[in-house]
């Protein structure tokens, strides 16, 4: 017994002794780092001096735009219409219509048809010409309402796990590695991931599983299941979704966890200048407790709260972007022409011309709106609809908005306040930058940005910042407890435990440095990708015969308001 208690004396006295020399936060830092380090080396192997995830994820996208002819452009205001509701009564009986007294196609209830074969033989002939695949009977014979939120909930969900600190910090961090050019490079990412967006969102509705509870279960994991295995490829399905369900987990841990506390960590110590080595800590586990109280709730407690906040703090953020340009309107033109002019001929230190300043932009565009790596898809499956390809339409609208639109005011905002040579592009080659010989990174910079126009700034953003970082965390929450459930189970215990693991990152990312967070958050995220691009490329010609399916559906009710 004595010679138990004096080892374990042995082992702690060390680790007293070395909270004694380190403050906590250095501790949880220098346990993190070899973590992140050996991911990031694994996931982000180079092709030709590229990493290959990248090359995979820039040309899927614009082949996917080709492929299915241009959607992001062709169905943008469709998209736009199915948000506001106008094709609702569509979704809620499905193809099926006939036409009223006034010319107007009513949606039937099965309940009041007598004769179900006679009423679908009417439409037939009524609509000869119009091919609705063969599921008019299907359709009618099931008028369930499946799903558990509504298209712009469904929306505010996943851009709640799109639109965060990636368009704040994400954004600064690429100006500072990369020059004003990797913003027109974030851009082209973002207009050519809004088809892989489609695709993806479009499969996770299509093959999602619906509970005897109604509670839905979707997202890649179901689409790389059940997808492959009606292809004949079952063995290749079960790898894939696993590994798919595996890397989620850990994305959910790193991009849409560690790095959004890790952010709003940073604001906060600034705005109430705290100097603790635990300060990072304490602010984790205040981030914790109040993330944990709203995940208890499951998508439809994620929903109600997204629905609110996410309008609010974009709306508000954009806001104050656009009082700074125009302040400086006659500024915008200059940086548009920076933009453009560093895209391709880059000047900032280190960043290796331009495939270095192309390759800074695709992964911070990438990792902001996330498209290819099909994490949106597990929110979009439980939206309320009939035809899968509404909510893919619904879906390609998330990465204009968060990287064309939020990512290019932020960029914006910071090109111009450095136009009085407040930084030096390319900075330390790590992400920070030197303003008045202070090293600022992340949303640090934004921070500075935002201060040079509006008073009282630092309040606001840092108040933008931490919702920003909530809103994303309780959004990938979700994502990753579908990912664990699909793997451990849909017990209250399997719950809890990835709850508490969950809970666990926030102070993780508190504590830990912005390189070694985002180092591992973006091995996390683009891991992703290549499980579920082995499912986009097998089932696009899914995703394309339920886009016409849900096209027609929309032609046949114009075709009968006009007649």
């Amino acid at each position: 017994m004595n010679k138990r208690l004096l080892a374990l004396l042995f082992l702690i006295t060390p680790m007293f002794t070395f909270a004694q020399e380190k403050g906590l936060d250095q501790q949880i830092d220098e346990w993190f780092k070899p973590i992140s380090d050996f991911f990031s080396s694994v996931i982000f192997f180079p092709v030709f001096g590229t990493p290959f995830v990248l090359i995979l994820l820039v040309a899927s996208a614009a082949f996917f735009t080709i492929y299915f002819g241009f959607p992001n452009i062709r169905h943008f205001f469709t998209a736009i219409n199915v948000v506001r509701g106008k094709y609702e009564d569509i979704e809620k009986h499905g193809a099926q219509l006939l036409y009223g007294e006034d010319g107007i196609a009513q949606g039937v209830d099965m309940n009041e048809v007598d004769d179900i074969e006679e009423h679908i033989e009417n439409i037939e002939s009524l609509h000869s010409d119009l091919e609705i695949d063969g599921d008019i009977k299907d359709t009618i014979r099931d008028e369930s309402h499946e799903g558990e939120v509504s298209h712009f909930q469904a929306l505010a969900t996943a851009v709640s796990g799109t639109v965060g600190n990636g368009n704040i910090a994400g954004v600064a961090l690429a100006i500072a590695l990369g020059g004003p050019g990797a913003t027109f490079w974030m851009i082209i990412c973002g207009l050519l991931g809004m088809s892989t967006k489609f695709v993806e969102c479009t499969l996770g509705v299509h093959y999602r599983d619906v509970g005897e509870d109604g509670t839905v279960y979707g997202g890649p994991m179901y689409y790389l299941s059940k997808g492959l295995k009606e292809k004949g490829f079952a063995t290749l399905g079960k790898i894939a979704a696993g590994a798919f369900a595996v890397f989620c987990i850990g994305g959910s841990f790193g991009g849409g966890n560690a790095a959004q506390s890790n952010q709003a960590t940073i604001v906060i110590k600034e705005l109430l200048g705290l100097e603790s080595t635990a300060a990072g800590a304490i602010i984790g586990l205040v981030l914790a407790i109040l993330v944990g109280i709203i995940i208890i709730g499951g998508i439809k407690r994620i929903a109600s709260v997204t629905e609110k906040v996410v309008p609010f703090m974009a709306l508000l953020y954009l806001l104050a972007c656009l009082y700074i340009l125009g302040v400086n309107f006659s500024l915008i033109d200059d940086a548009i022409s920076l933009i453009l002019a560093e895209a391709f001929n880059p000047t900032a230190i280190g960043v290796g011309g331009v495939i270095g300043v192309l390759l800074v932009g695709f992964k911070r565009a990438a990792f902001s709106n996330e498209a290819g790596a099909g994490s949106a898809s597990i929110a979009h499956s439980a939206v309320k609809t009939k035809y899968s390809a509404s909510e893919g339409l619904v879906a390609l609208l998330e990465p204009f908005i968060d990287t064309v639109l939020i990512c290019t005011m932020t960029a914006l905002v910071i090109i111009i306040f450095n136009f009085g040579g407040a930084f030096e592009y390319g900075g330390d080659g790590t992400g920070s930058v030197f303003i008045d010989g202070i090293a600022y990174e992340g949303a640090g910079i934004t921070s500075k940005a935002f201060a040079a126009y509006i008073p009282f700034s630092n309040v606001f953003l840092t108040v933008a910042v931490v919702l920003f970082a909530v809103s994303t965390m309780i959004s990938w929450s979700y994502y990753g407890l579908q990912s664990w459930k699909f793997l451990f189970g849909r017990g209250k215990k399997a719950d809890l435990t990835y709850k508490f693991l969950f809970l666990t990152f926030v102070v993780i990312g508190a504590a830990a440095s912005m390189k070694s967070i985002w180092d591992f958050s973006d091995a996390m995220i683009f891991a992703m990708v290549f499980p579920n691009m082995v499912g986009l490329y097998l089932l696009m010609p899914v995703v394309k015969k339920q886009l016409k399916r849900y096209m027609d559906a929309i032609n046949l009710k114009k075709e009968a308001i006009e007649d």
